[in-house]
């Protein structure tokens, strides 16, 4: 059931990108400033559940192995699941509680009232023929801007820019390997970007079996911070109000995973 409704949605996804459907579903996108604020928790690695607007979304539910093989699992009850690709490490939908309504391709979409931007990204070095399409995930919850860049690889070109727009938060790999940003790579992203928060994701934590991670640790990509403010959360949640994030210049919420 859930398989049938996920290329459900995907295919009305593809129907919107044709023709001026995109553009016009990416001005009604930039329009939507409810108010309100957006409760951020990071689930491990590149998976969040964002809560606000009445509404529950989880971004990259992943399988328990290799880098993620510490984590708890991530299935947790939520109205619009967002997946980046379907790989294990952020594309395990089986099992999930409820009936979420499923995203996985580029498109422009709207759920549960929620307008909703798939930007695709080359989810490695090498034009995408290694692992194929990455999608990075754009829509706004609680009044905040949000931009997921999921597992991206290939720097951010202009079209892609475009539709980003500049988020009020980016969610940003940067512990490298071969299929997402390095530090550097993810630092010139954010600059690109130039984002009112960061929250870092992609990254080699105590969850990862020493065997069989090829991610690096967050310190590489902190260290480029180059004086912008890095606040360390005490906690795997945080709350985000517009109000919160006015203003010009970035800075790091690195969150804090309760093992």
């Amino acid at each position: 059931m859930k398989r049938r409704e996920l290329m459900r949605y995907a295919g009305a996804g593809l129907l919107a990108a044709m023709g001026t459907g995109l553009t016009s579903g990416f001005r009604s996108y930039q329009a939507a400033t409810p108010s309100g604020s957006l409760s951020v928790q990071w689930l491990g690695h590149t998976c969040f559940l964002f809560s606000g607007s009445g509404l529950k979304v989880l971004v990259n539910p992943f399988r328990k192995l290799g880098c993620t093989a510490g984590y708890r699992s991530p299935k947790v009850a939520s109205d619009v699941v967002l997946i980046s690709s379907q790989m294990l490490d952020e594309g395990a939908i089986e099992d999930l509680p409820g009936e979420p309504k499923f995203l996985y391709e580029p498109g422009a979409y709207k759920v549960e009232g929620l307008q909703l931007q798939g930007i695709s990204l080359n989810h490695d070095r090498e034009g995408g023929r290694r692992f194929g399409t990455n999608v990075a995930w754009r829509w706004t919850q609680g009044g905040i801007n949000i931009l997921h860049l999921g597992g991206a690889a290939a720097p951010i070109e202009v079209e892609q820019k475009i539709l980003m727009g500049r988020p009020d938060v980016v969610l940003v790999p940067v512990g490298g390997g071969p299929k997402a940003y390095k530090a550097e790579e993810a630092m010139q992203a954010v600059q690109a970007l130039n984002p009112k928060l960061v929250i870092p994701t992609h990254y080699r934590t105590q969850a990862a079996d020493a065997n069989s991670c090829d991610l690096a640790s967050l310190d590489e990509f902190l260290g480029l911070a180059n004086g912008m403010n890095v606040r360390r959360v005490a906690s795997d949640t945080i709350s985000i109000k517009p109000a919160d994030i006015a203003g010009n210049g970035s800075a790091i919420a690195v969150l804090s995973y309760k093992f």
